[in-house]
């Protein structure tokens, strides 16, 4: 799904959302100097793998955190994890790098990734900003609506508590 294909998927589903388009940003630091209307519940989005390419997980934090990749492993009970290339991104979830996104498992049609997602985007307003499958973007929605959207698709979660 590219960015209308996602657009008009939350809007089969009955999802209440909001867009925020901007210059394409490809990492956190370009980020910093777009203006968005809730920087606070903005998502920091990691494709990792294991070192055998057996195992892939997408890791969902808040933008202002940190995620130590040892502590995750040790935390989660994974094999030393390593950042995935751009060629398996784009087989895997049809992505480009810059734009990694949960919504992007939605195109993980064999559910090769495993999606860990920040306990943090389900306190206060519960809501999570990320790219709509492209980097020139941001679609803002309930936390709750991505769970059920990525669990609907069949595709692993894993709810964790980061600490920054």
């Amino acid at each position: 799904m590219d960015k209308r294909e996602i657009y008009k998927f939350l809007d089969l589903k009955g999802i209440s959302y909001e867009i925020t388009e901007h210059q394409a940003v490809f990492n956190m630091e370009q980020l910093a100097d777009v203006d968005l209307p809730y920087p606070e519940d903005n998502s920091k989005n990691l494709f990792v793998r294991d070192k055998k390419k057996r195992k892939y997980y997408l890791i969902t934090v808040k933008g202002d955190k940190r995620v130590d990749l040892k502590e995750f492993k040790n935390a989660n009970g994974t094999r030393p994890l390593s950042f995935a290339s751009s060629d398996d991104l784009r087989a895997i979830m049809k992505l480009e790098p810059g734009s990694v996104t949960p919504l992007g498992l939605l195109n993980d049609h064999e559910r090769r990734v495993e999606f860990y997602l920040d306990q943090s985007f389900f306190e206060g307003n519960a809501r999570i900003g990320c790219h709509p499958n492209d980097n020139t973007a941001t679609v803002w929605f309930s936390s709750s609506d991505l769970l059920k959207m990525i669990q609907e698709h069949g595709s692993m979660v894993h709810i964790v508590d980061f600490i920054s």
